[in-house]
């Protein structure tokens, strides 16, 4: 006896489909150039196959049943993934790449970056994207493990690491400023300026987790001895600080927004404010030129408004 796979086959779900829209098998058959009794043989094998009634023949008419009802919207579903699937294959044959997954640091502004995804999809590409939240060195270490295709905020260039004969390319994406905050009712808020190392210590530090899972992790800017509040990411620091749970350095265009409002308050420190130079990555895939949606996110990187927004626009600017 057939099994349910043997008998839902795309041409059979269309052919349930057309029974159903036509409202009878004669007319069903007629459409599909068929004989009544072959087209009835063939709605029975697979109601037997699934042990259920399709539809209701008690009348002139082919009413679908309950269970009929469910196996069409099913199969209008199925029928347009593999359609969507054939044009999508058709696609990548041309040069697209089936899934592009990019590791974001989280001093990346969210919102540039959507508007970015957002853009990309209006090109109706057939590849897929993933999106992965990265801190400090877990950011280059996604993709040197073959974990992403491209970085987007690397601390790292791959000069820097020795990565360039391993198939790594980087270009910077911009210079991003750092400024010590705390919240308006720590107590750092109302020492006097500049705040030495020996006076940070005093107080907890937040700091954001250096994602790297396989190789070294970095810290930043940690006063040795200090108590420290590890969070995932440089969001979680900036809510972490805005609660008063510590001090830290932020991203100068994450923190302006807070500091302008009232709501952090920008310290001067005896240590020199960071000064970091941001950075893309990318892998070269084996055959030598980038897939087009790689190339696409790179042709992004040479328009200084969008490296701008990627660095400066936050939520609030």
């Amino acid at each position: 006896m057939p099994t349910p796979r043997d008998v839902l086959t795309p041409d059979a779900l269309a052919m349930l489909q057309t029974v159903a829209s036509t409202g009878s098998f004669a007319a069903a058959a007629r459409t599909l150039n068929l004989v009544p009794s072959a087209l009835s043989y063939r709605v029975r094998l697979i109601e037997d196959a699934l042990d259920v009634l399709l539809f209701d023949r008690s009348g002139r008419q082919a009413r679908v049943t309950e269970a009929g009802v469910e196996l069409l919207r099913e199969a209008s579903r199925l029928l347009g993934e593999i359609d969507s699937v054939a044009n999508r294959v058709k696609r990548v044959a041309t040069g697209w790449e089936p899934m592009l997954t990019i590791a974001v640091d989280s001093v990346i502004a969210r919102d540039p970056l959507l508007d970015l995804v957002n853009a990309f999809y209006a090109l109706e590409p057939p590849t897929r994207l993933k999106l992965r939240d990265e801190t400090l060195l877990g950011t280059i270490e996604a993709l040197t493990s073959g974990e992403a295709d491209l970085a987007i905020g690397a601390v790292l260039d791959a000069a820097s690491l020795a990565f360039t004969a391993s198939g790594i390319r980087s270009r910077p994406i911009g210079k991003l400023a750092f400024v010590y905050a705390v919240a308006p009712h720590h107590p750092l808020a109302r020492i006097d300026e500049p705040l030495s190392d020996d006076v940070l210590k005093r107080y907890r530090a937040v700091a954001a987790a250096d994602s790297s899972r396989a190789g070294p992790s970095m810290t930043v800017n940690l006063v040795g001895g200090q108590d420290v509040l590890t969070v995932p990411t440089m969001q979680a620091k900036l809510a972490a600080q805005l609660h008063g749970l510590g001090g830290g350095f932020l991203p100068e265009p994450m923190a302006r927004p807070y500091i302008e409002a009232g709501h952090l308050v920008e310290r001067k420190t005896v240590r020199v404010q960071p000064l970091a130079t941001m950075h893309c990555a990318w892998r070269i895939p084996a055959a030598g030129n980038p897939g087009r949606a790689l190339q696409w996110w790179l042709e992004q990187f040479e328009h200084e408004g969008s490296r701008r927004a990627l660095l400066e626009r936050h939520r609030g600017r």
